[in-house]
């Protein structure tokens, strides 16, 4: 009987074990690795980045000839009648005609106005574009990234004081038992303890169903299993350095969304650019070899040949298209002016965005120092109320007020972090400068 009862200990044992090793402890630099790998949005944005940077080619922009290879051949049978001049005429049935050209044709637009550079500097500004949004797209993922974490820390430490509050009723439970037992309490204040403890284990249920969930919702913006168990860190580290100057300073230089927008107007300015090169003429040289064979059943040449180089060159220039230059002109310049007036707008909402999150950050903080403040005084008058209750000298109302005081300061402390630490990655995500 005992080697039963210390096999089966040991094999509970080992099973703690194996489902403590199968919890790996997931930092957030980890996390956010995983998501700069594996997140779609973040790998589809890299694609598009690659597709611009693809696109950057002196071909792309129109420098480079082009050279196009060419076969032709025409067959065909007809009956054919001819009448000559002097009135002789001759005719043949099912007389055959064919025609075989080939060759190779070469152009290359040597002038267009300045176009073709034009072309080209959009083509990198397009890449600059790219490159922004790919940018922009990390910076929110990794923001909730860091949000998901934060918020599954917070959960982990409301699950640490509920399971704090279990253990304290159990013992309030145990101690009304036995001051039952002993006749010095009803059996009224055995049943209360029994309720707030059903209570007390019906909130933790809810809450490690809340705490699974959101470790679903992580593991989806890591874009890997939902079923990958973890566990994360019990800290909240929040950063209270920030300066709101500097964040402005940094959001001027790398906000993705104002980057984007300085970008759009350059990209119009060249757009610009391109338009007006319609003014001047476009020169292109012409060059080929061709070949080319004939042969007639009928008429004065049965048969043709020719081949060899032929070359020359083509200049053309808008003289009049019904205002239509004036016309792209004009609205090209427009296109620059909503650019500017872009900028101007996306300044202002940043400059917005950051002053109200700051102040938000402003009042997390104050808040952590006071929840912290709170929850150490909870803590002590709980310590007080139990040794109370202890000796019997308080009502079970006084202590479960004193429980749930407890309680509450603990979950307020760990959502102010929370809040605090929200507050830190929006102003770090608008200035561009979360650390991954």
């Amino acid at each position: 009987m005992n080697t039963t009862i210390l096999f089966r200990s040991l094999l509970l044992f080992f099973l703690c074990i194996t489902k403590i090793n199968a919890q790996e402890v997931l930092t957030i630099e980890e996390a956010m690795k995983i998501a700069l790998e594996n997140n779609f949005e973040i790998r589809i944005a890299k694609n598009n980045t690659k597709i611009s940077e693809t696109n950057v080619t002196i071909g792309n922009a129109g420098m480079l000839p082009i050279a196009t290879a060419s076969v032709t051949d025409n067959n065909s049978i007809q009956n054919s009648s001819q009448t000559r001049q002097d009135g002789t005429s001759t005719s043949l049935d099912n007389a055959k005609n064919n025609s075989l050209n080939y060759g190779i044709n070469l152009g290359w637009t040597v002038f267009d106005g300045m176009k073709m550079f034009a072309r080209l500097d959009q083509l990198k500004e397009l890449q600059k574009l790219g490159d922004s949004e790919l940018k922009r797209t990390v910076l929110e993922k990794i923001g909730q990234v860091n949000s998901a974490y934060y918020d599954l820390v917070q959960q982990q430490q409301q699950l640490a004081a509920l399971d704090t509050t279990i253990v304290i009723s159990k013992q309030r439970l145990e101690l009304a038992q036995n001051r039952f037992t002993i006749g010095k309490a009803s059996k009224l204040e055995v049943l209360n303890a029994q309720v707030d403890l059903n209570s007390d284990q019906v909130a933790l249920l809810r809450q490690k169903k809340s705490y699974a969930n959101a470790k679903i919702l992580l593991n989806q913006y890591l874009a890997r299993d939902a079923k990958i168990d973890f566990k994360v860190t019990d800290l909240v580290v929040v950063d209270n350095t920030l300066v709101l100057a500097n964040l402005m300073d940094l959001a001027q230089k790398q906000n993705p969304a104002l980057e984007s927008q300085v970008i759009n107007k350059r990209i119009a300015e060249l757009q610009l650019k391109q338009v007006r090169a319609n003014r001047y003429p476009i020169v292109t040289l012409n060059s080929g070899y061709n070949f080319s064979d004939s042969q007639s059943s009928l008429g004065f040449t049965s048969q043709s040949s020719a081949r060899g180089l032929n070359y020359g060159f083509t200049a053309s220039v808008n003289v009049f298209d019904g205002f239509n230059q004036h016309r792209n002109e004009k609205v090209a310049k427009l296109q620059i002016e909503n650019t500017q007036i872009a900028i101007e707008q996306q300044n202002m909402i940043l400059n917005t965005q950051l002053s109200t999150a700051f102040q938000t950050y402003l009042t997390n903080l104050e808040l952590i120092d006071l929840e912290e403040d709170n929850e150490a005084i909870a803590k002590q008058n709980l310590q007080i109320t139990l040794d109370k209750f202890r000796i019997g000298t308080i009502t079970t109302i006084d202590f479960r007020t004193a429980q749930l005081n407890y309680v509450n300061a603990k979950v307020r402390y760990s959502n102010a972090q929370y809040e605090a630490k929200l507050s830190e990655i929006a102003l770090k995500e608008l200035a561009g400068n979360i650390n991954f």
